[in-house]
């Protein structure tokens, strides 16, 4: 498909992008500051289930500067439940950036916004057009999908050639006066019309007489992208250390998977009662009863927890660990969702 023909989707896509647009929260009010949030948190996260963490995001932090000075442990509950916590120190990282080098605001500048921590080319692209109608392309998941289903190509959208490809592309045809509505509109089909994992809706889809994959009926077969590799399976026991009431929890390392988060304290390997109660006193743990718990298991994107789990009574505390209650556990600590099965335990 030539460039003087994928000019012909502008029309179109945006008339039907300004009736058919979803309402959402960053929409109503796009912002820079609410434009960033709201793209971090939508990486690797549904819609419906971003809604609620932004609107609490915004109220608790709703400035730059409020973000950069946020307590770290503030952050991480705010956080709690939305995974990939690398996002959110990123957040903060970047807006020290902002408040150091720029007036505690995000730059109106695409090479400067690329500069930030956890900024990509997508992610600038995205507040650059939205929020200051700067006209540089946003290429996600979703505008690959529509682009590579409107051109049929069978190109590996994996490779990061084809999505430099795709990019130069949208940049050639993208209106010089609605650079954000052309983005979002792209995005809008992608997620409700092209989409992912099952038949695209093309009866319905405004650009339907445009699209090769359509005319030549191998929509649903695109696009093509290279299997990631299978997850690897680790086995872990995890341990509530119960004493009056109250949670033994600690730090994580401050790297690798999870890197700082408050944790259950955990083991390598599936331990039998045995090797746990050998666990328990190398940590100092003087249990008075230990029960075991139903397995549970948590997919990370590349590691796959299996997880024996055990309840320890304790009659007195021992070192190494933060105590806490079901109330304060709850509203000021953030704890992984991989640990949800065994913290709904306590908590319940």
């Amino acid at each position: 498909m030539s460039t003087d023909t994928l000019l012909a989707i502008v029309e179109p896509l945006l008339t039907w992008y300004r009736q058919n647009a979803r309402i959402l929260p960053w929409r109503e009010e796009p912002t820079p500051y609410r434009v960033w949030i709201s793209e971090i948190m939508l990486q690797q996260t549904r819609v419906e289930a971003v809604k609620p963490y932004f609107a609490r995001f915004l109220e608790a932090l709703p400035t730059v500067p409020a973000l950069a000075q946020a307590p770290e442990q503030q952050l991480m509950k705010l956080w709690e439940g939305l995974g990939y916590y690398s996002r959110a120190r990123n957040l903060q990282r970047a807006a020290r950036v902002m408040v150091e080098q720029f007036d505690g605001t995000l730059p109106p500048d695409y090479e400067s916004l690329l500069k930030l921590p956890g900024i990509g080319p997508y992610t600038a692209g995205a507040i650059a057009s939205i929020a200051y109608g700067i006209p540089v392309p946003a290429v996600d998941g979703n505008v690959l999908r529509v682009v590579m289903r409107l051109i049929a190509g069978w190109d590996d959208i994996a490779d990061p050639n084809v999505k430099r490809d795709v990019a130069q592309r949208m940049a050639r045809v993208l209106p010089k006066d609605c650079p954000g509505d052309f983005n979002q509109a792209m995005m809008e089909l992608g997620a409700t019309v092209c989409v992912p994992g099952g038949e695209p809706k093309c009866l319905v889809c405004p650009l339907n007489a445009l699209c090769e994959g359509y005319r030549q009926g191998v929509a649903r077969e695109l696009p093509i992208k290279a299997k990631k590799k299978a997850r690897r399976v680790e086995e872990r026991t995890v341990f509530l250390l119960v004493c009056d009431g109250e949670l033994g929890i600690r730090r994580r390392p401050t790297t690798g998977l999870l890197a700082g988060m408050w944790e259950l304290p955990s083991a390598e390997g599936k331990r039998n009662l045995e090797g746990s109660m050998e666990q328990l006193q190398e940590w100092g743990v003087q249990p008075q009863e230990v029960k075991l718990m139903p397995a549970a298991k948590h997919i990370f994107s590349h590691v796959e927890w299996h997880m024996t789990g055990y309840w320890v009574d304790l009659k007195a505390r021992p070192e190494g660990f933060t105590w806490v209650g079901r109330e304060t556990l709850q509203q000021e600590y953030a704890l992984p969702s991989a640990f949800r099965a065994y913290l709904e335990a306590f908590t319940k």
